[in-house]
């Protein structure tokens, strides 16, 4: 309503600008002199009138001279009578043309008329907005409770995504032909008495596909796909949720066979009985609803819902019981086969340079998602155009993992000879550590180019992927990121900051060594228990399941990792000091070293990745 006022005051300010401005340019350059009937009367005695334009009472005078005059002449006499009244004689009279003007229908019903039921008209006016501002809000009232899905229809071809559109998720896509084929021949299941699960839960960390392979299935079973966001079920008001629930099932059932697909179920799937409201709090309300529609679909309803979510951990058991969400489907990170087909689907549309190997690529990807990839060709795209080239060629691609995983260059960046001589030997003392240990991954690139956060980095990527780590990598990635501290203090005789997320990270390792993976001399158990708030979505508590005495004991083994890490690093560098300022004054010169380079310094010659 506000807004409405204020368009309205706008609109009427701009009309009355618009209005003075034409009154002033169309007013007449000469105003027409006012005179009395006397002043008229000797006028024409005198001869000095031309023309007598009589238009009801008001009286225009056009003078021999081509002047104007106007006068109001008695208001039931003619004007010659009037004239004859005021002395004037008839033979000049006679001289001046005098023209009447009759009065239109139209003009004497609109001034007679109008004065009366203008009153009316305006207020007639105001009565029909004040119903269309109420009607208005009775349709926003009637569908506040209707759901907010968004429908893709089958038939819509420009919108329509099947498997080949998703690469790589080969289990996954298996899983899901089960309820793609039931969409389609559902008589062949219930002949046999077979039921199909009522709902999918999709499982994976952010950007691995989860929306697009349900999209996939509806596409591949030609189905009508509605898709709602679980934080739109949710509002101010009590009863909301479950009235949208209730219109989403009812709108499934109508267009079935259907898929309902509920992104980040987790919003309204928690666990229940841990937030504030209690049972009238609005996300359990429409929990409940949501695990009513899905017990009262029969056999014979072709409605299935996919749910996702990346926080499987805190759903409600209620959901994950037979007979709803039963069967899950995982959508893991992609390996190096995944990756690089992922590539080749998201690189059809971008001109790449010929013979740019994709495969390098995804080899220097691991642990990236599909949405990752896909940020990364289109990095790679914007740094192609920024450099004015029509094509995307392998240094652009390279230099675009770097941004995804570090952020850009920060060329304005000033740093001093200092400084950048103790990043310098930081990377070098990473680089060189890692190249002297069996189980570290192999180095890739080195700079000292600041990007991000980062005063420089060192670029280790595995050769291939793994799933499972052993004790020994651990030590070793431990030893790896001591490098840089052990460097400057054997370098410079003291340390500094940089070195302060490297010191966070391994601690972090070694703390897991021992209080998760049963790694150290403690023994095969783990210490410590996680405990999440529920409401408030967030890991604040940690349930202590030990004593203080072994509290003790887990600092006691931490700090030994970390102390006997410290040590291998320092024999390692302190035993290749020389190839160790090699390193750095490569570095120092030419701020960056590939994979190919450092090993020729440390004298290693392995296969090249990238």
């Amino acid at each position: 309503m506000q807004k409405l006022l204020k368009n309205f005051g706008l609109v009427f300010f701009v009309f009355l600008f618009i209005a003075g401005v034409f009154i002033l340019y169309s007013s007449p350059k000469e105003i027409p002199k006012e005179i009395s009937l006397s002043e008229l009367a000797g006028e024409i005695n005198e001869e000095k009138i031309k023309e007598i334009q009589v238009d009801g009472e008001n009286l225009k005078i056009i003078l021999n001279d081509g002047k104007i005059q106007k006068s109001i002449k008695e208001k039931d006499s003619g004007i010659v009578e009037t004239l004859k009244n005021y002395g004037v004689d008839i033979q000049k009279t006679q001289k001046v043309n005098i023209a009447i003007q009759k009065e239109s229908a139209s003009s004497f019903w609109l001034g007679a008329v109008l004065p009366f039921l203008l009153p009316f008209l305006l207020f007639g006016g105001f009565i029909w907005f004040m119903m269309k501002q109420a009607q208005r809000g009775n349709n926003q009232a009637l569908s506040f409770g209707l759901s907010r899905a968004r429908m893709n229809d089958p038939k819509n071809k420009k919108q329509r995504v099947t498997f080949k559109d998703v690469a790589g998720a080969k289990e996954a896509k298996e899983e899901l032909h089960e309820i793609v084929d039931f969409l389609k021949n559902a008589k062949k299941f219930l002949s046999l008495g077979a039921k199909i699960p009522k709902g999918v839960l999709l499982l994976g960390s952010p950007g691995t596909g989860k929306t697009l392979i349900a999209k996939a299935v509806a596409g591949e079973a030609n189905v009508p796909f509605l898709n709602i966001s679980g934080s739109e079920f949710v509002e101010m008001f009590v009863g909301v949720g479950a009235s949208r629930v209730r219109d989403l099932f009812k709108q499934a059932k109508k267009n079935s066979p259907a898929i309902i697909f509920i992104d980040e179920i987790d919003a309204v799937g928690r666990h229940r009985g841990a937030g504030l409201g209690g049972g009238h709090d609005e996300r359990e309300q429409t929990l409940n609803q949501i695990l009513v529609e899905m017990d009262g679909f029969d056999t014979n309803t072709n409605v299935i819902v996919i749910a996702a979510t990346n926080r499987p951990d805190v759903l409600d058991p209620a959901l994950l019981r037979p007979g709803r969400f039963d069967r899950r489907v995982v959508m893991d990170l992609p390996d190096i086969e995944e990756r690089e087909e992922i590539l080749k689907l998201h690189s059809q549309n971008k001109p790449l340079v010929k013979g740019v190997d994709l495969k390098k690529i995804a080899q220097r990807t691991p642990g990236f998602s599909g949405a990752d990839l896909s940020n990364l060709l289109n990095e790679a795209a914007i740094l192609s155009a920024r450099r004015n080239k029509k094509v995307i060629g392998s240094g652009e691609l390279f230099e675009s993992i770097e941004k995804v995983i570090l952020g850009p260059e920060r060329k304005s960046r000033r740093i001093n000879e200092e400084e950048k001589k103790i990043i310098a030997y930081h990377e070098a003392g990473h680089a060189l550590t890692a190249v002297n240990l069996e189980n570290a991954d192999p180095v890739q690139k080195i700079s000292i180019i600041s990007r991000g956060s980062a005063g420089g980095y060192t670029l280790s990527v595995p050769e291939k992927d793994k799933t499972l780590h052993s004790k020994n990598y651990f030590l070793d990635e431990l030893s790896v990121l001591l490098g840089g501290y052990v460097s400057e203090k054997i370098t410079f005789e003291t340390v500094t900051t940089g070195a302060s997320n490297d010191l966070e990270r391994a601690t972090v390792i070694a703390r897991n060594l021992v209080t998760r993976y049963g790694m150290s001399d403690l023994g095969p158990r783990t210490f410590g228990h996680k405990k999440e708030l529920v409401f408030l979505g967030k890991e604040l508590h940690e349930e202590k399941n030990y004593s203080e005495k072994t509290a003790q004991e887990i600092d006691q083994q931490v700090s030994k990792f970390i102390f006997q890490a410290y040590q291998k690093t320092e024999e390692i560098l302190k035993n290749k000091r020389e190839t160790l300022e090699k390193i750095a004054l490569v570095l120092l010169e030419k701020e960056t070293m590939e994979q190919k380079e450092f090993n020729e310094i440390v004298g290693k010659n392995n296969e090249v990745i990238g």
